[in-house]
C-alpha cells in the first residue's frame, strides 16, 4: 500500500503551493484535484505518466474509492484540495475510509482564501487595541450551523469575521451582523478568486450597499467576505503600534531601560 496525502493546494495562485506540496505532486504516482476549485495550473508539476483524476463530478463514495484504488497502485497518491484541507473540506469524511482500509495519509497545510484576500486588498486582520481575534464562519445555508454558531451570535463580538461559502446569502449577512449591533455603514471587503491570476476582483462596499456592488459586479462564487473593524486602516491617520516593536518593551532579544515601578 501506497500513501494518500491530503495536500493544500492553496487559494488559486498555484505558486502559493507550499514547497512540501510542491514537491509530492511532483513525485505523485495519482492525483485526484478538485476541478471546480483547484486551478489546473498546480498540476505542472506532475510527472510524466502520473494518473491525474478531477473529483468535481464525483461523490465522497467514489472520491474514496478512488484514493483506496490508487493507494493500492502507487507509493504516493495525491489529494490536491482547494485552500487548507482542514478547513471547509471533506477531509475527515475521506479520511475515515483510509483509516478502515489501513493506508497511511498525511495532510499538508495550505494557505486559506481568507488569508488570500485580506493579502490582495492589502488589510490587516488584527490590530492593536481594535481587534485581536478572527473568527473563519460561514452563514447558515442548506448545511445547518451548530447551536450557539448563528452568525449574529458570533458577530456580536465586533471582531474580525471571514465567511465562506456565503456570496449568496449576503442579505443575511446584513440582517445578521445589524441584530448583532453593527451600523449599515460598517465597511465590508469582498475578494473574489483571490491570487487567480487574471481573476482576482476586489469589491469594497458598506453592508447597506455591499450586495448591489456585487451583482453588478456578477460575483456569486468563490469569494470570500470580511467584515472588520480593521477595513481600511491602511489610510487611517493614526495607528496603534504593537508593543513588541516598541523601544521601552524589554525582551529576551532586545534590552531596554528597566521596568517602571508600580506603586502599590
Amino acid at each position: 500500500m501506497g500513501k494518500v496525502w491530503f495536500v493544500g493546494a492553496g487559494p488559486g495562485d498555484p505558486d502559493l503551493i507550499t514547497v512540501k506540496g510542491r514537491a509530492l505532486i511532483q513525485q505523485a504516482g495519482a492525483i485526484l484535484y478538485a476541478g471546480s476549485l483547484v486551478s489546473a495550473a498546480a498540476l505542472r508539476w506532475a510527472p510524466a505518466g502520473c494518473e491525474i483524476g478531477d473529483s468535481k463530478g464525483m461523490t465522497l463514495p467514489e472520491i474514496s474509492d478512488w484514493l483506496k484504488t490508487r493507494a493500492a497502485q502507487h507509493a504516493t497518491v495525491v489529494r490536491l484540495q482547494t485552500g487548507d484541507p482542514t478547513l471547509y473540506g471533506s477531509l475527515l469524511e475521506l479520511v475515515q475510509p483510509l483509516d478502515a482500509a489501513g493506508i497511511a495519509l498525511e495532510v499538508v497545510p495550505g494557505v486559506s482564501s481568507a488569508l488570500a484576500a485580506a493579502a490582495a486588498a492589502v488589510e490587516s486582520l488584527t490590530l492593536p487595541e481594535v481587534t485581536q481575534t478572527v473568527i473563519l464562519t460561514r452563514v447558515e445555508g442548506r448545511t445547518p450551523m451548530p447551536s450557539g454558531e448563528a452568525l449574529a451570535d458570533l458577530a456580536a463580538h465586533h471582531t474580525t469575521l471571514c465567511l465562506f461559502l456565503s456570496i449568496t446569502l449576503l442579505q443575511r449577512v446584513r440582517e445578521a451582523l445589524l441584530a448583532a449591533g453593527w451600523s449599515d455603514d460598517s465597511p465590508v471587503l469582498v475578494v473574489q478568486k483571490a491570487s487567480w491570476p487574471g481573476q482576482q476582483r476586489i469589491v469594497r462596499g458598506s453592508l447597506a450597499d455591499i450586495r448591489e456592488r456585487c451583482r453588478a459586479e456578477q460575483i456569486h462564487e468563490q469569494a470570500m467576505i470580511i467584515v472588520s473593524p480593521t477595513l481600511g486602516a491602511r489610510h487611517w491617520p493614526e495607528l496603534r503600534h504593537s508593543k513588541l516593536y516598541d523601544p521601552t518593551f524589554r525582551h529576551r532579544y532586545r534590552g531596554g531601560p528597566p521596568p517602571r515601578e508600580v506603586q502599590p
